[in-house]
């Protein structure tokens, strides 16, 4: 391969994923993930807001458990929807661009949920806040993927992943004391902060240059990486490694859904989809409901119930940094199968002991965060390493669908069980039960570490 000024040859896949691949951890890897970070901890942060701001509701506004249902899934409804549009969009317009789109919306409805009068409107700003959040998650950690080396890939999207159970456990810390004194409808015009990020994103962060040459942009393309390149020596402060040889053929074609459902992509989409619903499924049928549970069944004040429900993701956060750190070594596979065995685990004992006091709910409930978040981080690292870049931002998406439907679907289940009069330990079994059909699922998972992008979709 003919190489000018140390590149492999112009407007080949090959010559762009080398000289990403040979470059070093610097100020400008640290930069974009930064602000990339930044809008996914307030996506985070906004998502967890109707659980913190539900015991509240439903005293306030007596609500019955089916409007409380209804209150806390609407969200996830837009969620849903919103990750089925970004995927197309984020292949059509460009990662960043749909980033800062779906930002705009989540913190704009943020705004209309603070001044909603009603469970009616709230819902409403809730689903077009959902649609936000949906839209924004998936195609940010396609990016992410995409500037990483194979070699770190797991660490360097995973610490990044770090952010969402940072945000979330900010909204529980934040809660512990706004909801009391300032009233829920505080926390979201909180959640409306990132409408300033989204003007800026753009003029901050480079596309993808995987993606612009996907979409035939080639030049575009090498004046992004050269000047992604320059940034990098400048920060080093020093000459930049010769690229690797590579024979990957540039593809420009433009990609289709049905791509998704056909050969070895029929079975990636398949595990990928059934462990994104039951990671969701099993975190949000327990998370969406801890605060009330805490207040409604065992009789504890509003801080408390927030203090344990920040317990809760504190150790969700330890579960990511640990699975950060290993997931190089042990690879994709072993670390979701033993991250699901550890959730049955959990959750199975609290229901064998009972869930007697909000104490030991808390203490089991903390557990099961600790392997959840670190499944729910690892999918995200997981599912765009599984398509090309043509379909890259669909198949991370379609894998949000199937997440949003555990998230709708989670709650509602362990909703009714509380409603007909169920027994929490019935909860927790049938959680358990979910949990371990995820580690079975993973089990069928196609490894990727230490392969390119390009390897592992040529």
């Amino acid at each position: 391969m003919t190489t000018v000024a140390g590149r492999p040859a112009a407007g080949s896949a090959g010559s762009i994923a080398a000289r990403l691949e040979r470059l070093p951890h610097s100020r400008w890897h640290v930069k974009v993930r930064f602000l990339i970070g930044t809008v996914t901890f307030f996506e985070a942060f906004d998502q967890l807001l109707a659980a913190s701001a539900l015991p509240v509701l439903v005293r306030d506004w007596h609500l019955t458990t089916g409007q409380a249902t209804f209150a806390v899934t609407a969200a996830s409804i837009g969620m849903l929807l919103g990750a089925l549009g970004a995927g197309s969009l984020g292949d059509r317009i460009g990662r960043v661009r749909t980033v800062a789109l779906g930002v705009a919306v989540t913190g704009l409805a943020s705004l209309g949920v603070a001044l909603a009068n009603g469970i009616e409107m709230f819902a409403l700003f809730r689903f077009l806040q959902g649609l936000g959040i949906g839209g924004v998650v998936p195609v940010a950690a396609t990016y992410i993927n995409e500037i990483a080396r194979s070699d770190r890939r797991g660490r360097f999207v995973l610490l990044y992943e770090m952010i969402f159970p940072a945000g979330l456990a900010a909204a529980s810390l934040i809660a512990v004391w706004v909801v009391p004194h300032l009233g829920w409808r505080a926390m979201f015009v909180a959640g409306a902060l990132p409408v300033l990020i989204a003007a800026a994103l753009p003029r901050h962060v480079a596309e993808s240059p995987r993606w612009l040459l996907a979409r035939g942009r080639t030049e575009e393309a090498e004046r992004v990486l050269a000047g992604i390149e320059a940034e990098v020596a400048r920060s080093t402060a020093a000459p930049l490694p010769e690229p690797a040889a590579t024979t990957a053929v540039p593809d420009s074609s433009q990609g289709r859904l049905r791509e998704l459902f056909r050969g070895r992509y029929l079975r990636r989409t398949a595990v990928v989809s059934g462990l994104w619903f039951v990671a969701y499924y099993v975190n949000h049928g327990i998370s969406t409901w801890l605060p009330s549970l805490y207040t409604k069944n065992f009789g504890l004040d509003l801080t408390t119930a927030l203090v344990y429900t920040l317990l809760s993701n504190i150790t969700g956060l330890l579960g990511t940094l640990a699975v950060a750190l290993v997931i190089d070594r042990v690879g994709r596979r072993p670390a979701m199968v033993v991250a699901f065995g550890g959730t049955a685990l959990a959750v199975g004992t609290l229901a064998l002991a009972g869930a007697a006091s909000g104490g030991q709910v808390a203490v089991f409930a903390s557990c099961t965060t600790f392997f959840v978040y670190a499944i729910n981080a690892g999918l995200y690292l997981y599912s765009p390493e599984l398509y090309p870049t043509r379909n890259r931002a669909k198949g991370a998406a379609f894998g949000g669908l199937w997440n949003r439907a555990g998230v709708i679907l989670g709650p509602i289940v362990v909703g009714a069980i509380l409603s007909a009069g169920g027994s929490l330990t019935l909860v927790f079994t049938q959680l358990a039960c979910v949990a371990a059909v995820g580690a079975v699922i993973a089990l069928f998972a196609v490894e990727t570490k230490g392969r390119t992008l390009e390897e592992l979709n040529s």
